[in-house]
């Protein structure tokens, strides 16, 4: 059995109850299912299996249980730890009030953009496989970096705090 982390893009506590949530991934077969937050992080133990797989398998159930179908993002918690080891950001020079954050892609871009790439206090700084890192500070613009983020690489993403993906790992 491997133990996987499913972050689910939209999920919000007005939209989805955790207890919903986890009874949904127990409903395709997941175990020792715990939610994190209440932003639609999910770590699951399941049958070694391809990611697209669960994904397909754990968004029909929360559609059947939730009655929203929830774009579902699934990495190894392995893969996740390697991640955080090895900190992308140890390369670049941040602000030490920029917030890091962690995108996950669905499908690893087949155009690779010149990074890093700046805009009004966010920046891309690095492609990794299928996550993106960037850094941002706050400006009275408004969460520029998702703007920037879904004009690079598209819709299919969901994105996650470097702390909350700590927390995630375990």
């Amino acid at each position: 059995m491997t133990r996987y982390a499913a972050f689910l893009r939209g999920v919000m506590p007005t939209n989805a109850k955790m207890p919903e949530v986890k009874k949904a991934f127990e409903g395709a077969g997941c175990s020792d299912v715990k939610t994190l937050l209440a932003s639609g992080n999910v770590v699951f133990t399941a049958r070694p299996t391809s990611e697209t797989a669960l994904q397909k398998k754990t968004e029909a159930a929360l559609l059947r249980r939730c009655g929203i179908a929830f774009l579902t993002f699934v990495r190894p918690v392995e893969a996740l730890r390697d991640m955080l080891a090895l900190d992308p950001y140890r390369a670049f020079r941040i602000d030490p009030t920029a917030k890091r954050v962690v995108t996950f892609l669905l499908k690893q871009p087949t155009a690779k953009p010149k990074l890093p790439i700046e805009q009004d206090g966010a920046r891309i700084l690095a492609l990794k496989g299928r996550e993106v890192f960037t850094a941002y500070t706050r400006t009275p613009k408004g969460p520029v970096f998702m703007t920037l983020l879904q004009k690079t690489f598209g819709k299919e993403q969901t994105t996650r705090t470097w702390e909350t993906v700590q927390k995630v790992a375990g």
